[in-house]
């Protein structure tokens, strides 16, 4: 949504979806709030979070490598 309007699907830009709210990409057009970023948020939202979001954090996924007991003891035997 930009001051000229909208050039999204003929004009028509969807209004922000209820996990928008906190971002900082949300811009307030003619009393409606509107993703400055994306034309059609709830789209965005659908599979999971948005990609473009400023107020959700992504978790980092800590993996653990999976380790052989067998080649541990032989380390830990190595050190002593």
């Amino acid at each position: 949504m930009t001051a000229k309007g909208c050039s999204y699907n003929g004009g028509l830009c969807h209004e922000i979806v209820e996990p928008c709210d906190g971002c900082n990409r949300r811009v307030e057009y003619l009393s409606a709030w509107y993703c400055s970023a994306s034309p059609d948020p709830s789209k965005k939202w659908k599979l999971g979070n948005c990609n473009l979001a400023t107020h959700v954090k992504a978790a980092a996924a800590a993996a653990q490598a999976k380790v052989n007991p067998l080649k541990a003891s032989k380390r830990a035997s190595k050190k002593k």
